[in-house]
């Protein structure tokens, strides 16, 4: 057998071998935060529920990457402390090279960080305390505004200025003409990629395309309920059915059904998208949450 096989054999058995490093973390860190639930405010649980799985998860892909691409030791550090993205491959690859921003982009994620801090400062203090739902609803938008497209829109920006693979976590999901585009290419690009290489891409062979990506929004109704009725001490199962019912979506979009009908594709497709998305959000973002957690927490950063 030629030494480069064995090599490779080789390789590929250490990597086996030690696999369970890669799993340690996501098995060890969100029993540790569980722990300490009765111990925190429902606001400060759900974040550092939250940064566990997170964490952990982040971990994980670098671990399964790091003896497929080689790199240097700055990108490892790099993509763990300073990259919110999942792709931890394209992140390592020295070889993948993306050409610098263009300046509307940068232009475009300042906007959006600062609207997102103006709705949270400002405009959530402008409602009144007889609204509670709607102060919560109005500081969500701002976080994701200041976080989701501001603040990871100008790291990622900041990589691809260096020439690192750092695609964005969002891609302009409203301008999505589906609701398969809008969870599939658009929206939380990170957690797309980690579903699909740890569940989508090792069981499609054998259950189908089709059963393979509803059970990726199985994963993500479940974990979405971990990190957001379990902090609230209620509305278990909402987010759950929320991924459920975008899973049965895309189905139906896909099915002959939906192809007859138009809807994966033109203002057709995306009427269908916003009615999926929107009717049942309050399934998703659930009023315990709200009440419980997001405004506790916007009371929180305001006496700051």
């Amino acid at each position: 057998m030629p030494l480069s096989e064995t090599n490779e054999i080789e390789s590929a058995e250490v990597s086996r071998g030690s696999s369970w490093i890669g799993w340690l973390p996501i098995s060890v860190l969100p029993l540790m935060a569980v722990a300490c639930r009765n111990l925190l405010p429902p606001w400060v649980f759900m974040w550092v529920l939250s940064f566990a799985i997170y964490l952990s998860l982040k971990w994980l892909t670098w671990w399964r990457a790091r003896s497929r691409i080689a790199h240097s030791a700055w990108r490892s550090a790099a993509y763990l402390l300073g990259w919110p993205g999942m792709d931890a491959e394209a992140f390592l690859d020295a070889s993948q090279r993306v050409s610098p921003p263009a300046p509307s982009t940068w232009l475009w994620a300042i906007i959006e960080t600062v609207l997102g801090a103006i709705l949270i400062w400002v405009v959530t203090r402008s409602i009144p305390q007889e609204e509670p739902l709607m102060r919560g609803w109005v500081a969500m938008l701002g976080l994701i505004l200041l976080l989701h497209f501001g603040t990871f829109q100008i790291v990622s920006l900041l990589w691809q200025n260096i020439g690192v693979k750092a695609e964005p976590i969002m891609s302009a999901p409203l301008r999505s003409t589906s609701l398969g585009e809008f969870w599939g290419k658009r929206w939380n690009l990170g957690f797309r990629q980690l579903a699909h290489e740890l569940i989508f891409r090792p069981l499609h062979r054998t259950l189908g395309a089709g059963a393979a990506g509803f059970l990726v929004f199985v994963a993500s109704g479940l974990i979405h309920d971990f990190v957001i009725s379990l902090p609230a001490r209620g509305g278990y199962g909402l987010p759950t059915l929320y991924f459920l019912l975008q899973g049965a979506g895309v189905t139906v979009e896909r099915s002959r059904f939906g192809k007859r009908r138009g809807l994966g594709y033109g203002m057709r497709g995306w009427c269908f998208m916003v009615v999926f998305l929107t009717v049942p959000i309050f399934w998703l973002f659930h009023p315990w949450f709200v009440l419980r957690v997001i405004l506790p927490f916007m009371r929180a950063i305001h006496a700051l």
